[in-house]
């Protein structure tokens, strides 16, 4: 017999099991991992800046091989397809796995004299991938004529534009597609040099001091109150018109440079004049250490994380500030190919009305600068070790 006063107890809840503890080993791994290992566990928590660096990967290949991606020569011209609109590519033909996309025919308007291009759901042009098309150069050393998708028949003289074709005939897609190695180039060769700029001047500032720092710190407080836009419009006046693509491109790129490094020499400075009181500061020059082993072998690889994040936040910021000059004709003209100067097809109200597929280069710079953006936050949570 069971005695009353244990019948009347409550039973006993009984506890969830706890959780499994983590293994040894990778908790003594925590604490010996490099700090970029510790960067990269951390990024890889935030799920949206993983995603959006994929889409960043993607859009810098295109970048690398605008050719492979591009169905049209970006130069060449039609005076028979003018403002094609859009055509749609097709998965499945009649059950069957087949890319073709429905042919387009134009008649003239008799009032207006604008062609007027209708869908042909009749004929049907197909389409491969890995198509020969126009020869092209991979990073100006391999030379071939294959693309990730063109006509089944390379001699075929159907119209085929994945985003239509603009006041000249050229296809806009493969503008779009050369205008990102313009665009995504100038954003990385004038961050890469605002930064080594933004590194050089504003560690020495913080390190050095005194009257140095003071001359350093009032040259970047005169670059930052200087007025953009009248900047701009007189740089433009400056440049001949006579300059080459290449010399603008050039020019251009170097401006942004010599605008851009002043943020990031100001927190530059700002760490550096934090760690040079520091205790393994203080110990590597009682040790003898020379300056440069300093600033270079113990400082700046505290810094690594934080200009990482900074410079993935700079690009999308310079390639914004050259579309928006291209877009005004301050920064590069045609013939040259860059989301600005293909915005500038869409600048009065009656291309928008006949053509508003030129305007989906936007869209190009919203989805580049919202994955860098979104990537850089997500790279700069993860540096900051106190954040976690």
């Amino acid at each position: 017999m069971i005695p009353a006063e244990i019948a009347a107890q409550p039973p006993v809840a009984q506890q969830p099991p706890a959780p499994p503890a983590a293994p040894e080993e990778e908790v003594d791994s925590i604490y010996v991992a490099p700090n970029w290992k510790l960067v990269w566990w951390r990024f890889k928590k935030h799920r949206l800046a993983v995603a959006s660096s994929l889409i960043v990967i993607l859009i810098a290949i295109v970048g690398i091989a605008p050719g492979f991606f591009s169905t049209k020569d970006p130069h060449d011209t039609s005076a028979t397809e003018l403002f094609i609109p859009p055509q749609r590519v097709h998965l499945f033909d009649e059950g069957q796995i087949q890319l073709f996309v429905y042919a387009v025919v134009g008649k003239r308007n008799p009032e207006t004299l604008r062609m007027e291009w209708q869908t042909d759901t009749e004929n049907k042009v197909y389409l491969k991938l890995f198509a020969q098309g126009f020869s092209y150069e991979i990073l100006g050393l391999i030379e071939t004529n294959r693309h990730l998708i063109g006509l089944a028949d390379p001699e075929s003289d159907e119209p085929f534009h994945l985003l239509g074709t603009d006041r000249l005939g050229r296809d806009q897609w493969s503008r779009v597609v050369y205008g990102t190695r313009t665009s995504l180039s100038i954003g990385l060769v004038a961050v890469l040099i605002s930064t080594i700029l933004g590194i050089i001047l504003g560690g020495i500032s913080g390190y050095f001091g005194g009257m140095t720092d003071m001359v350093i710190q009032r040259l970047i407080e005169l670059l930052q109150s200087l007025p953009a836009i009248p900047i701009w419009l007189a740089l433009s006046a400056a440049m001949p018109r006579t300059w080459s693509v290449e010399q603008t491109y050039l020019a251009i790129t170097i401006i942004l440079a010599l605008i851009g490094w002043t943020t990031l020499a100001r927190e530059i400075r700002g760490r550096f004049l934090s760690l040079r009181e520091e205790e393994f500061v203080i110990a590597a020059k009682l040790t003898g250490s020379k300056e440069t082993r300093v600033v270079f072998r113990h400082m700046m690889p505290t810094m690594y994380s934080h200009i990482i994040a900074a410079v993935t936040l700079a690009i999308p910021v310079m390639i914004i500030s050259e579309t928006f000059l291209s877009f005004l004709g301050l920064g590069l003209r045609p013939p040259a190919i860059s989301w600005g100067v293909l915005l500038q097809e869409a600048q009065n109200l009656q291309s928008i009305a006949l053509a508003p597929w030129l305007l989906l280069p936007g869209l190009a710079v919203v989805i580049t600068v919202l994955t860098m953006n979104i990537m850089g936050d997500g790279l700069r949570d993860a540096a900051d070790p106190y954040s976690h």
